[in-house]
């Protein structure tokens, strides 16, 4: 017996195209679809109204009118650029339609949203979403606003159903980097993209409309005679840069390497490296949704950000909720949520929210904020608990005690890690990262180390740029484990000028949070770096 064929899904733009043809069918007569892809956009809607039995027309303030084919119908016989006379005219279409066409019609008006400051046109809007619903139905007619924006006037919010349409998903990539590929020059087509990069070229442009995903890999064949991840991929920062929500931070190029110790979390990552990957959803393995890093500061929990987007290839957005507070009622939220939509269209990536306990102070009690932080915090967990991009968020907390548990509960986050000063070894890795090519002898990295008892790592690192003055100054020899020593009693650590508030965030992750750091080995040589010292 011969095999099925197999099923496909539908894409996001089929399935948005199956929702407007019912809406179509149910009588939805004000359509208002939320896109900047407007040829994509406006070919679906055609699609939908066929399947709907609708014919189709587009107006504009520069050309009036157009059929299905870009040309006037045999009805325009006036002017009707201007939208109140084009709202008149759909409305005064009745009567016997052309041959081979059917009077249920639909008509796409492009950018209708610049002249909705007019309440006559509002006003003639809600009359005709109204009337439309009485027509009979081989009359039936709906108006589709094509727009930009999502922000609806509201005296059409409640005849207006509001689409917002997707940009296209994985299955549409595939589909446009194949054409792309079979577009370009016979004698460069065949090594353009390998099985190998395939993959990567489709994640590269997740995110982009099918323009500017065509225009880069375009782009990008012209420029190296092949379709490169990274040159695609860097179309993302324009757009980031576009919206405005969040920044763009370069990951660190030396990925998980330049972490010096961790050894636990950085396992944790590395297990998690592929979680993304096409052969981990034919597995059935769900996505990596995040990781908390709670603890003192300092000890790299920023850093652990930066590293892990360079090393799983991703882009490093860093999302500051303070910065998006607004000051009128629910400027907050709107700004947070398209922060959040932002990072779904450039996704895959890593989000990076940090120092997250600021943003989020007065979340759960009065505070003076007018409940700002509260709705916050709303609107990120909603989008925590609901999202289906792979964004891997990154979420550093300083101090813990504000933060509200419904944030830190299971599910949330994948794992919350305790980020604690540096061990012995611990604190040689962290110097033998910062030395670079520096490089010092293992036992003069251990002395040198063995001085910095109770440093955090961003103290620890800290010393190399004061030692290789002392070193330059002396006549500008090569760096010694004395100069390292030297600099390092300029440092006043933060466990001796914070040491009762560090000794209280250590006594939290006991029983809650996972340990960052691999435990220190049994030894009686050199002192931890654990004992805390708040003399």
């Amino acid at each position: 017996m011969a095999a099925s064929p197999p099923v496909l899904k539908k894409t996001a733009g089929q399935a948005a195209n199956s929702d407007i043809a019912s809406l179509l069918r149910a009588r939805n007569t004000l359509l208002w679809i939320a896109t900047r892809e407007e040829q994509r956009v406006e070919s679906g809607i055609k699609e939908a109204a066929a399947a709907a039995s609708f014919t189709t027309f587009s107006w504009d303030c520069g050309v009036g009118f157009t059929n299905a084919q870009g040309k006037p119908p045999e009805w325009n016989e006036q002017d009707f650029r201007d939208p109140t006379a084009a709202v008149n005219k759909i409305m005064a279409e009745t009567g016997v339609a052309p041959e081979g066409e059917t009077n249920r019609r639909v008509y796409i008006m492009r950018d209708l949203h610049k002249w909705l400051a007019s309440p006559v046109l509002v006003r003639m809007l809600r009359n005709a979403a109204r009337d439309l619903e009485n027509e009979g139905r081989e009359n039936a007619r709906a108006i589709v606003i094509l727009a930009p924006v999502t922000e609806v006037p509201p005296e059409l919010e409640d005849q207006c159903t509001v689409i917002d349409y997707p940009l296209p998903d994985r299955q549409e990539i595939e589909s446009l980097l194949r054409q792309c590929v079979q577009n370009l020059p016979e004698g460069i087509r065949a090594s353009a993209v390998t099985p190998e990069t395939f993959a990567e070229c489709v994640d590269a442009a997740v995110g982009l409309s099918s323009h500017e995903a065509a225009n880069c890999y375009a782009r990008s064949a012209v420029m190296t005679k092949r379709i490169e991840p990274s040159i695609v991929s860097g179309e993302k920062k324009r757009i980031i840069a576009r919206e405005k929500v969040l920044t763009w931070y370069d990951p660190d190029p030396r990925g998980v390497e330049a972490i010096g110790g961790l050894e636990v979390l950085k396992a944790w990552l590395a297990a998690r490296h592929d979680g993304f990957s096409p052969e981990a959803r034919a597995f059935g393995l769900p996505a990596p949704k995040g990781v908390m890093l709670v603890g003192i500061p300092g000890c790299g929990k920023s850093l652990t950000a930066k590293a892990v987007a360079s090393a799983w290839k991703m882009p490093l957005l860093r999302l500051d909720m303070g910065a998006l507070r607004g000051k009128y009622v629910g400027e907050s939220e709107a700004n947070i949520r398209k922060a959040l939509k932002t990072a779904e269209t450039v996704a895959p990536c890593v989000l990076w929210i940090d120092e997250i306990e600021k943003a989020l102070a007065g979340s759960q009690g009065s505070q003076g904020d007018g409940g700002v932080a509260s709705d916050a915090l709303g609107s990120l967990l909603s989008w925590m608990q609901e999202r289906q991009a792979p964004v891997f968020v990154v979420a550093t907390a300083n101090d813990v005690t504000g933060l509200p548990p419904e944030l830190l509960r299971k599910g949330r986050f994948d794992e919350l890690f305790f980020v604690d000063v540096p061990t012995t070894s611990e604190r040689a890795s962290i110097l033998r990262a910062s030395l670079g090519s520096r490089m010092l002898p293992a036992a003069e990295l251990a002395r040198a180390s063995s001085a910095m008892v109770q440093f955090t790592g961003a103290e620890i690192a800290a010393t190399v740029p004061d030692a290789l003055l002392i070193a330059y100054n002396d006549g500008r020899r090569p760096l010694t484990a004395d100069d390292l020593i030297l600099a390092s009693k300029t440092v006043v650590p933060i466990l001796k000028s914070m040491g009762e508030k560090l000794k209280g965030l250590r006594s939290w992750a006991e029983g809650r949070a996972r340990m960052a750091n691999a435990p220190e080995a049994t030894s009686t040589a050199a002192p931890t770096g654990r004992q805390l010292d708040v003399s």
